[in-house]
């Protein structure tokens, strides 16, 4: 299935980078776990890790930023006080949140380096894929979550219904999970996205179709990581800016909706001024709308298990 690029929908005016992926920002890997079994399970995990040494030894700069609460993201408080992350990130469904901090913790505290940890600050984002996926079953495991972690690497990312994407639904169409990114100058910024939530579809600006009659309750998480040296304040400015690009795609953000974005920096520097952010949080906008284009685009159509009603359901994915 081609990504938005491929089928002549370019966004923006900077350049993606090499893979136009998150894992462009050097260091920064991917992993997923998907489990499409029966007529019932359609869900997984996505973990990204934003360095290849010890996250809680080496602590990233990082913030968060919220639009419209209508979630969970474990770990916010403390990414608020303190400005940066100590493990890496998980996404997966809403009852899957506490097996996700476990799986965290079982990850951190294996590490050699960590032998007298003793508090945790897990890192978690959930959507809600109960429209086709039997949600109250216990998958992912704790131990499912963890090959997510374990198989974590660099180079292209699987998009679509994959990992935390599996079963999600996003303007009544198939959603998922997507990736795209910017080279800014001398810097590179990468984001993705778990896409489940509802709107009328916009291309480009242009209406796609009629989705306004799909459920505009629902969630996304935003990933978004650079190598530009930004200081966590900038960072929760650069995170609320993939808010507009959510916008563009047509969303709804509904008093159901869950709008999350976490931003963070692998330099060792923070040195960026105020104004000198301002051609990263344009890039931030484009490929947040990028990468939920591909999210859609390659996601292919699938029939599961609509757990909040229960019955069979199915979705369409998008065709340009």
């Amino acid at each position: 299935m081609p990504r938005a690029r491929e089928l002549g929908v370019d966004i923006g005016r900077y350049a993606p980078a090499r893979l136009n992926a998150i894992t462009d920002v050097g260091g920064v890997t991917v992993g997923h776990i998907t489990l499409i079994e029966g007529a019932r399970t359609r869900t997984g995990a996505t973990a990204i890790i934003p360095h290849q040494g010890n996250v809680f030894a080496q602590k990233t700069r990082a913030a968060l930023a919220v639009l419209n609460g209508y979630g969970k993201f474990v770990g916010q408080s403390q990414i608020d006080e303190l400005g940066e992350i100590e493990t890496p990130i998980v996404l997966t469904n809403t009852l899957a949140t506490g097996r996700a901090v476990e799986a965290l913790r079982h990850y951190t505290l294996a590490q050699d380096a960590n032998a007298l940890v003793t508090s945790i600050n897990a890192v978690v984002g959930e959507t809600n894929d109960s429209r086709l996926n039997d949600i109250r079953a216990v998958r992912p495991t704790v131990e499912e979550i963890g090959q997510a972690l374990a198989q974590a690497s660099g180079g292209a990312v699987q998009e679509g219904a994959v990992g935390a994407g599996t079963g999600t639904v996003a303007f009544g169409l198939k959603g998922g999970v997507g990736t795209a990114s910017r080279q800014v100058q001398e810097h590179v910024l990468g984001v993705l996205v778990q896409a489940n939530y509802g709107g009328s579809l916009r291309i480009n600006g242009q209406v796609h179709g009629d989705t306004s009659q799909a459920d505009v309750d629902g969630s996304i998480m935003i990933v978004v990581a650079t190598d530009a040296p930004i200081c966590a304040r900038n960072l929760k400015r650069l995170a609320t800016r993939c808010f507009a690009g959510l916008a563009r795609t047509g969303a709804a953000l509904s008093n159901g909706s869950g709008d999350y974005a976490l931003a963070f920096s692998t330099s060792a520097e923070a040195n960026m001024s105020n104004s000198a952010c301002d051609p990263l949080f344009e890039a931030a906008i484009e490929a947040t709308e990028e990468a939920i284009l591909n999210a859609l685009l390659m996601a292919g159509d699938m029939e599961g298990y609509d757990a909040s009603h229960d019955r069979p359901n199915g979705v369409k994915g998008l065709r340009l």
